[in-house]
């Protein structure tokens, strides 16, 4: 009632400033809702054709249930609904605070709101057609709700199950300003209300200011205005097209779609469907378009005070994914996270003085990542050389970018051969093969180093990094295979199987360095794998836990490699002995005191250089190369490139460690193997020692004489270590 009395009053006191025509605008708006209700009754009583008496019970019963509903409605809805009045009187949010692992604070979200108001007047026409294009493009036609998005939210409701769309940008400014972010039918059905009565009470272009001064655009930026300021360094007044599309892209999703977000590309993506929708409100012509799309787009520098950028913003995406946009922009979230704060500046400054000492080989950036296998927590996230440096996009995650990764995913093919007949001895001719499939051109695999090896072990093979061996083995059991082992090992970025050929085992399928070192960290854990994790724990404002990291339980990991198989190939990978011939014997992928499991990646192209290796504690990948793809003028695996990066933080990762050993399982049995036949040693060979799933390991010896006759024939130029 009080709801109603309020709703009469504020009737009577704007009458005076309504004019005739608003007036009856809103009842013929009722007039026509009743008389749909009645004409519906009406028609329903006639098809069923229903006595008298039998009209007036189901009157009746109609009656009874519209008042239920009514009742209903009041104290589920109209209750404790906000007034359209409090729009002017928002509520200050509250900050979301990010820590390191250690309660250093690296970032505090939406500390101030930084908010211009300016009136509508000094909006440009096409930042206003750009917002209504992308957003609400019936605005001055609706009466504050879409029939057609409410129509297709209640599909996406009844067919998905999920809650979302049809929002106009009355609802929008009402959502954002008035109501909590919940997900729910009752929150959408104030949200509706809500808008009905902000529409009878303001005109389009109030209720279109005050979005334009109360809309988050990301950031610590609240309104038109600041969001100007915040990304361009100039005011709303003066932006261009293209700008204006990239601003009124923002408001639907403001961390996704940041060209300061982990992801500064979707900025782009949303700035051209801006655009589009605007030649499809025939707002702008085609051509107008397409010139705003390739112009340059200068971001203002970003100087505010945050510690680790590339991870904060990873962990804040992860965070609106989990909660909501709202509640992390505006809840007061206090966020313990995995990273270490000291190893994250050492591994920042390491990726900028390496990338700096490169620079004459055309390389300009770099990235590294630091994690925990056993557990997944992320210790150091460096996405790019500097952060801020959006000459060359600077704000780019390469951690989270795909990204050929050369020989380092050949542990994945190598996965699928030692369960499909393979041992870590068998022998494998290194020399050329041309591969002639239906309607591919000739394929001629070549090694690093443009030589053939001959016979070699599958131990050497991957140890040395050989290609030819690598592409024989897959080509073997089928590319297929080695797809369905990268997904299961936590590679991501595999859902195009027929875009793929022999060429994957040498990198010739992109990954995310994230999703490599889940790959890595699953033989670090012999088989089990462990998705990557950033956030240690989550409170709310009164400091109740949201979201508690607890690894008591194993951390969910999940078995998908036998524990022999994981060990063998890290066995391989932590051998310094059996990559001397490609490597040399002191190279940076040593590390004195610990046996650590390494392997280099570099594409044939020179477009992108890899080192990641672990051992039981810790797992450090880096990459260098360049954001636009460019090739490298020189890298040398093991000498420059990733490689000292890798070094330097597997080093400072471990210095304070005791002196560590893989232990073999029990289910792996060691054999004395001659490396020239791949058999059981005999006096006359070389001999050393392998890991072998049982069973699996050579039955017959070599003899002397088949030594002899390798040798002479010279059939054999293995390299004995």
């Amino acid at each position: 009632m009080d709801r109603a009395l309020w709703f009469i009053g504020r009737v009577l006191e704007k009458i005076g400033r309504f004019t005739y025509k608003s007036i009856f605008k809103l009842f013929l708006l009722l007039l026509n809702i009743v008389a749909q209700l009645i004409t519906v009754v009406v028609q329903l009583v006639r098809r069923l054709k229903l006595p008298h008496f039998r009209f007036k019970t189901i009157t009746l019963t109609l009656f009874i249930l519209l008042f239920i509903a009514g009742n209903l409605f009041y104290w589920f809805i109209l209750k404790d609904l906000p007034h359209p009045s409090d729009l002017a009187t928002r509520k200050p949010s509250l900050s979301t605070k990010i820590y390191d692992r250690n309660g250093q604070l690296l970032f505090t979200f939406y500390r101030d709101q930084n908010r211009t108001l300016i009136p509508l007047s000094d909006i440009p026409e096409h930042f206003k057609l750009a917002t209504l294009a992308i957003e609400d493009a019936d605005f001055y036609r609706h009466n504050g709700f879409s029939y057609r998005g409410i129509a297709r939210s209640l599909s996406q409701i009844v067919l998905n199950q999920d809650l979302q769309g049809g929002s106009t940008i009355t609802q929008q400014l009402v959502k954002n300003a008035l109501l909590t972010p919940e997900r729910t039918v009752i929150r959408k059905l104030k949200e509706l209300v809500l808008a009905i009565e902000v529409e009878f009470l303001f005109d389009k272009d109030q209720i279109l200011t005050m979005y334009f001064n109360q809309v988050s655009y990301g950031g610590t930026a609240y309104g038109a205005e600041a969001a100007a300021e915040s990304y361009f360094g100039k005011s709303i007044k003066d932006v261009t097209l293209a700008e204006a599309a990239l601003l009124a892209g923002l408001p639907a999703a403001p961390t996704a779609y940041s060209p300061f977000g982990s992801d500064p590309y979707l900025a782009i993506h949303r700035q051209h469907q801006v655009l589009n929708r605007l030649v499809e409100t025939q707002s702008i012509a085609p051509l107008e378009a397409e010139l705003a799309k390739q112009q340059k787009v200068y971001l203002a520098p970003q100087t505010q005070n945050i510690s680790a950028p590339h991870f904060v913003m990873y962990v804040k995406q992860a965070l609106v994914e989990e909660f909501g946009e709202a509640a992390v922009e505006q809840g007061g979230l206090s966020v313990t996270t995995s990273l270490d704060l000291n190893l994250q500046q050492q591994a920042q400054a390491v990726v900028a003085s390496e990338v700096d000492s490169l620079s004459p080989y055309h390389v300009t950036n770099g990235a590294a990542l630091v994690t925990k296998p056993s557990t997944g927590e992320i210790l150091a996230m460096v996405g790019s050389r500097d952060y801020f440096d959006t000459a060359r996009d600077g704000q780019v995650n390469v951690v989270t970018r795909p990204r050929q990764p050369g020989s380092a995913i050949k542990p994945v093919n190598y996965a699928v051969a030692l369960q499909n007949g393979y041992t870590a001895a068998s022998v494998i001719e290194d020399s050329p093969v041309t591969y002639n499939i239906p309607g591919q051109p000739a394929y001629s695999p070549i090694n690093y180093d443009g030589k053939f090896h001959g016979q070699v072990s599958l131990h050497q093979a991957l140890a040395n990094s050989y290609n030819v061996p690598a592409v024989k083995v897959l080509a073997s059991y089928g590319v297929e295979k080695m797809i369905a082992m990268g997904q299961a090992l936590g590679i991501t970025t595999w859902n195009e199987p027929g875009r793929f050929g022999l060429s994957l085992t040498l990198g010739g399928g992109e990954v995310k360095m994230t999703d490599l070192a889940v790959v890595y960290g699953t033989l670090a854990n012999q088989g089990k794998k462990v998705n990557l994790n950033p956030i240690l724990k989550v409170t709310d404002a009164e400091g109740k836990t949201l979201k508690q990291f607890d690894c008591g339980f194993g951390c969910n990991s999940d078995p998908v490699l036998p524990d022999s198989v994981a060990f063998i190939l890290t066995s391989i990978l932590s051998d310094a002995n059996a990559r001397i011939p490609a490597f040399g014997a002191n190279s940076l992928l040593n590390t004195p005191g610990h046996q650590v499991a390494v392997k280099t990646g570099t594409t044939n192209d020179k477009r992108d250089n890899w080192t990641i290796g672990f051992t039981d504690d810790f797992l450090v990948a880096s990459w260098v190369g360049n954001n636009d793809n460019s090739p490298m003028a020189a890298v040398a695996s093991g000498i420059t490139g990733a490689t000292p990066i890798w070094h330097e933080l597997m080093t400072q990762a471990l210095k304070d460690q005791p002196a560590s050993q893989f232990t073999p399982p029990p289910s792996v049995v060691t054999a004395s193997i001659c490396p020239l036949t791949g058999t059981l040693g005999c006096s006359g060979c070389p001999n050393y020692t392998e890991f072998f799933v049982p069973g699996s390991q050579p039955q017959n010896h070599c003899s002397e004489e088949v030594i002899r006759d390798q040798i002479l024939t010279g059939a054999s130029s293995i390299r004995i270590e």
